[in-house]
């Protein structure tokens, strides 16, 4: 299988399109996943120099764009409203595909299945494949609360951060290895984040006292490859995603990071690349 590597954005938001874009390369990231900021002159030069990776440096440049919304007090119709409009400009846009924060925890099933539609027709529409994350405050927030939507819409196909639902749960989902099975095959993209009991990121996956958690990320994630390889996927996308404060635990009083995010992410690609290719 042909895995290909992501940067995310998140946490570079203090770089220029460019600086970010050529600081992805210099890495040898095969492209990036990035939640388009309301910026005009942002997104102008950031499609500019998209454009001239993909014309004359790395013409499979990959561009995923994210769908995230901020918190807002809202029913449900005025948030139906907001990710429509959210999609339909970032379909526009041309990315790879979209990978979609969908629905609310507090959403009742019913009202979360409406939203869900609501995507899946943008999509059809558009021709953009759009997945859907695992994560906290979202439908799919939790595993087992996720089956039914599954059974609902088989055609889900989903995000993988399993590091939120190990918070959720506050397990390392040793109780749940028969509902990671069924999800399993519902995974199309994986962000490669270790969290743990209490938390969706450790300050450093390569530190000893953590060595058992990334053995069981690792775990997951060779499962999911070893998944698609059955299904005779020949391509698949990881990004790493370790983020920035506050994801990154910080130092009392100073406040001062634990880790550098930047190399955290580096060193996951670089062991993914060996791991995942054994």
């Amino acid at each position: 299988m042909n895995i290909k590597y992501v940067c995310p954005y998140w946490g570079q938001e203090n770089l220029s399109a460019a600086d970010f874009l050529n600081k992805v390369l210099i890495e040898n990231y095969d492209g990036i996943e990035i939640n388009i900021p309301d910026c005009f002159e942002f997104t102008t030069t950031f499609l500019k120099e998209l454009n001239e990776i993909k014309s004359h440096k790395k013409n499979d440049f990959i561009f995923i764009a994210q769908q995230y919304l901020s918190p807002a007090n809202e029913s449900l119709n005025e948030y139906k409203k907001r990710i429509t409009s959210r999609l339909e400009y970032l379909v526009k846009l041309n990315p790879a595909f979209i990978n979609s924060h969908t629905g609310k925890d507090f959403f009742s099933f019913d009202d979360n299945c409406r939203i869900i539609e609501t995507v899946l027709n943008i999509s059809k529409k558009s021709g953009v494949q759009i997945l859907h994350e695992t994560h906290r405050g979202r439908f799919s927030f939790h595993s087992y609360s996720l089956l039914k939507y599954l059974e609902k819409f088989p055609e889900l196909e989903l995000t993988a951060d399993i590091s939120h639902w190990c918070t959720v749960s506050e397990s390392m989902l040793q109780d749940q290895v028969s509902v990671l099975q069924k999800i399993i095959p519902h995974i199309s993209y994986i962000h490669a984040r270790v969290g743990y009991e209490n938390s969706p990121q450790v300050y450093d996956p390569f530190a000893a006292e953590w060595k058992n958690h990334l053995d069981i990320f690792m775990q997951w994630w060779k499962k999911i490859i070893c998944q698609k390889e059955k299904e005779g996927l020949k391509d698949f996308i990881i990004c790493p995603e370790f983020g920035p404060v506050p994801y990154m635990p910080v130092m009392p009083i100073t406040q001062q990071p634990m880790g550098d995010q930047w190399k955290t992410n580096v060193a996951m690609k670089d062991l993914l690349k060996k791991k995942l290719h054994e």
